[in-house]
């Protein structure tokens, strides 16, 4: 009788744990079909009036953020970003800034320099601003969807992985990581 109820209760427990294993969706299912994957960011900089309007995948980090009579403006570093993974960790792989504006008002506090985002946004023109000494021609995006991650994503992606693994014992144990927070693994043991 015992040896029926341990792996019944073990199956309830794994169960019950799959269902807490995902987060919020980076890319809400809603917008995802009208994100337009031709537009890469080169093209962007290059021509961002000709996809006015268009639905765009951005991410990077954001170098500074603040109130304007719009709402809240975000000037980002652009970093590659694929889907529901975070952008690119390396600075290097930047193909240069866009400006995200939020038509919610957003305390810039709570977006400080140096957050990690991934932005889906209509694409709205651009606009030429001053960069240190020089002017630079920023593409503009209004924001639909924003997505912050966590300072410590990277951290916890390379340090995660799956694994299996046999145990002497009697235990149980859950890993984590993987995207967006779902198990890395599970690993049952039961010794003699």
């Amino acid at each position: 009788m015992r040896w029926v109820v341990f792996p019944c209760a073990i199956a309830t427990v794994l169960v019950g744990l799959s269902g807490c294993s995902s987060g919020p969706a980076v890319i809400p299912e809603e917008l995802e079909s009208q994100i337009d994957t031709s537009i890469s960011f080169p093209k962007l900089l290059a021509a961002s009036s000709n996809y006015s309007g268009r639905t765009v995948l951005l991410g990077g980090e954001i170098l500074s953020a603040k109130r304007t009579l719009d709402g809240t403006q975000l000037e980002i570093l652009q970093l590659p970003v694929s889907k529901d993974d975070p952008p690119a960790e390396p600075r290097s792989e930047s193909q240069g800034r866009f400006l995200a504006i939020n038509r919610n008002v957003i305390d810039p506090a709570a977006l400080p320099a140096g957050t990690r985002v991934t932005v889906i946004g209509y694409v709205t023109g651009d606009v030429v601003q001053r960069l240190d000494e020089s002017d630079y021609r920023y593409p503009t995006i209004e924001v639909r969807h924003l997505h912050a991650w966590a300072p410590d994503t990277y951290e916890r992606r390379r340090y995660s992985s799956s694994r299996f693994g046999i145990s002497t014992g009697v235990g149980f144990g859950v890993g984590s990581g993987g995207r967006t927070g779902s198990f890395g693994g599970v690993g049952i043991g039961t010794g003699f």
